[in-house]
């Protein structure tokens, strides 16, 4: 689909919408979103651009409100949700007021310096996104484990509320806590914080879009009132911090002009590299758990890629225009579904009352009071620990939390820098003990259990029923890697010490993903240990990786020790014979047990025979219906399209099924048959001569002839074929027969 004809859609969506009953919600969800996204972007901007920054704070909320603009407008259109509304996530403001607050600057240079970090900042995690979206990556990021995302999500929350209590003048440690409750203290934070607290009850307990703004504009109304009580003018409570100040008379967009840029100091911006990276991670963090938790709380499928490719090109479009990185909110978005307004129309009219603001004029900051500032930071940190602690302590195991609880300590003890480096590390340790606890067998069977596919005479199926415990394989599975290999090894190890002792371990690979290098050194350690204790490990469906790091691992005389085979079928055929081969080894200074293999193998013998006999009554009865086959070694039986329609019955020799894969399905021997019915044989892609055979064949006429005329043989026939399904029990055709 063209770029022309996408546009040409979405005017045509959005016009449908306008005149469509969803406009009025969706005005309605829009106007309420955008004053709460407007109130919150303020106070997030005049946290960012405080302290040294504070004389320019006017130009960090521009940037912040173009930021939230851009990105609100653009995910509305481009996204695949109706009535996303997007914003800056409160993890990020903190990330942002680091970067500002450490960068070694001053005047103009140090706001400059601040905003292009902040841009590029925002820039490089739009390319991020928009790469992730373009190729189509978002399932190898989507897997955040949900303990170290909940961690980074009460880490920052808590780091939010911390910065409130210091926005609004009291320095939150835990050996500052008795000076917090002074009088001279308690004043300046109290107000901000019961305002947050009582904000954020409100609504978890309602959820009203209408409570924030409206609760803005009372709490303002309230505090100039107090102000006025007190005789205190708008100047005076400027000048003593208790109010924001305007420092722009025209609109707040655009924050910086070309000319500013040769203010840059680019020494200090090339310190802020690793803010930058960690801007990036969390960044991506916060992407990840917002499209994960608007798909839950909506109940409805999104396609990550198209809102990583929305979100990405929003803040390139937030970074190139002089802005911020944002990305999706979810409870405002899930709004805009609950009301009704499930249209492109709600993030649109959104972002216009914002960029009202934007383009109009910042004198409302100087009614704006400092406290209050504090108090929605207060309100979005507490949302957040909520959502990390609070609600994760009754979704998750004790040791999963603990993970949440040591990124969260490591975040407000040492910082934000030092909790992500946490944070990667617990994912390394969260992904490795995960992986540890699957078994890499994903399941395990003996010769007695399971016989291979090769027919057997009646004495080798009574040693197999005997000494079948001797032969033990093993089926892998998934990527076998430091963690995992230990248990495996382990458990292969104590194998060899079972009785009776195993003479052969077949071990299949054909469920393996891969290998790291500890893993091929473990296992050819318990290789050699196999071979000194006289085990043979038959290795089947082998990677050339495998084989490649086991040669550079094993001694030579080790290595050829290893047999080789392509499937799990034929590594238990392998199995078989060495089983075999020990007991008659055995047998041979032993007459006890070749009296009682002859005992065991009496009542097969006969009734091998008693079938033989029905078998040769049977072909005499039919001989006038057959017709003769030969087959070389190596030779199909027949043609593919005949294979299906024709019953064939071997009289010398013996051939073999295979599936499309070339694994041998079956081995059949004198006295059985090839028929289209065969439910084992019905998947069979090929059957092969193992050597010089004979058939009588039944085509599928004759079959139809046989059945009109000879009604009772062609009865005995399919008994026959029917019973024991081979090899199971005496014919029940014989008296017909």
């Amino acid at each position: 689909m063209t770029a022309k004809t996408s546009l040409g859609n979405l005017a045509s969506e959005l016009r449908a919408d306008i005149a469509a009953a969803k406009s009025v919600p969706a005005l309605s969800a829009g106007f309420t979103s955008g004053l709460g996204l407007l109130v919150a972007q303020i106070a997030f901007g005049s946290f960012i651009f405080s302290g040294a920054l504070a004389p320019y704070a006017s130009q960090g909320v521009g940037l912040v409100l173009f930021g939230n603009f851009a990105a609100c407008l653009v995910i509305a259109l481009a996204g695949g949700y109706r009535g996303a509304i997007a914003g800056l996530s409160p993890a990020l403001v903190i990330v942002m007021a680091l970067m500002g607050s450490t960068i070694d600057a001053d005047g103009d240079a140090l706001f400059v310096t601040t905003a292009s970090a902040l841009m590029i900042g925002a820039v490089a995690t739009g390319a991020c996104c928009l790469l992730i979206g373009r190729f189509r990556l978002a399932n190898l990021v989507r897997f955040i484990p949900y303990p170290v995302a909940g961690g980074f999500v009460a880490g920052i929350g808590g780091a939010v509320c911390l910065a409130a209590m210091s926005l609004m003048g009291a320095d939150a440690h835990w050996r500052t806590i008795p000076a917090l409750l002074e009088p001279s203290t308690l004043w300046k934070w109290s107000p901000g914080a019961a305002f947050g607290i009582a904000l954020y009850l409100a609504m978890k307990r309602w959820g009203n879009p209408l409570i924030l703004p409206v609760s803005v504009a009372l709490a303002v109304g309230a505090y100039h009132l107090a102000l006025a009580a007190l005789g205190i003018s708008g100047d005076e409570a400027r000048t003593a911090g208790l109010l924001l100040e305007s420092t722009s008379e025209g609109g707040l967009w655009p924050a910086l002009g070309l000319a500013d840029l040769a203010n840059v100091d680019l020494g200090a911006l090339a310190t802020q590299l690793p803010a930058l990276l960690t801007l990036m991670l969390v960044a991506l963090i916060v992407v990840i758990m917002n499209i994960a938790g608007l798909e839950v709380a909506a109940n409805e499928e999104l396609d990550w890629d198209r809102e990583f490719a929305a979100t990405g090109l929003a803040s390139v479009v937030a970074g190139l225009g002089g802005g911020t990185a944002a990305s999706l909110i979810v409870p405002a978005s899930l709004r805009s579904k609950l009301f009704g307004a499930a249209t492109r129309l709600t993030g649109v009219v959104a972002a216009l009352v914002i960029g009202g603001a934007l383009f109009l004029g910042d004198g409302m900051l100087e009614l704006v009071p400092v406290p209050l500032v504090g108090g929605i930071l207060f309100f979005a940190g507490l949302g957040m620990l909520d959502e990390g602690l609070v609600r994760s302590f009754r979704r998750l195991p004790g040791s999963e939390y603990g993970v949440i609880v040591l990124i969260f300590v490591v975040i407000i003890a040492f910082g934000l820098f030092e909790g992500v480096g946490a944070g990667m590390l617990a994912t390394l340790v969260f992904f490795a003990v995960r992986l540890s606890r699957v078994n890499a067998i994903e399941s395990t069977y003996t010769a007695r259990e399971r016989r291979s596919s090769k027919v057997r005479a009646a004495p080798e199926r009574v040693i197999l029923r005997e000494d079948g415990e001797r032969a033990r394989a093993y089926l892998l599975r998934g990527y076998i890697f430091f963690g995992s290999v230990g248990p495996l090894a382990d458990h292969l190890r104590n194998s060899l010490e079972r009785e009776p002792r195993p003479a052969c371990l077949a071990l299949d690979f054909a469920a393996v993903s891969g290998f790291d290098f500890s893993a091929v050194s473990v296992l050819a350690r318990f290789l050699r240990t196999a071979n000194a204790g006289g085990v043979q490990v038959v290795l089947s469906a082998v990677s050339e990786q495998l084989r490649a790091g086991l040669e550079r691992h094993l001694p030579q005389t080790d290595f050829d020790a290893l047999r080789e085979e392509p499937n799990a079928d034929r590594a238990l055929e392998r199995c078989e014979e060495i089983v075999i081969d020990a007991w008659r080894a055995s047998a041979g200074v032993a007459d006890k047990r070749q009296a009682s293999l002859l005992e065991h193998t009496a009542a097969d013998i006969e009734h091998h025979l008693d079938r033989q006999v029905h078998f040769e009554e049977l072909v005499e009865a039919l001989r006038s219906w057959l017709s003769p086959r030969r087959y070389a070694p190596g030779e199909a039986l027949s043609a593919p399209g005949e294979a299906r329609g024709s019953l064939q019955l071997l009289i010398s020799g013996r051939v073999s099924a295979y599936d499309s894969e070339g694994a041998r399905i079956r081995q059949l021997s004198p006295g059985d048959a090839l028929w289209p019915s065969d439910p084992v044989l019905e998947n069979a892609s090929s059957v092969i001569a193992d050597e010089a055979c004979r058939t009588m064949a039944l085509t599928p006429d004759r079959r139809r002839r046989l059945e009109e005329d000879e009604e009772r043989l062609a009865l005995a026939l399919y008994r026959f074929l029917l019973a024991g399904h081979f090899r199971a029990g005496p014919d029940p055709g014989r008296e017909q027969s």
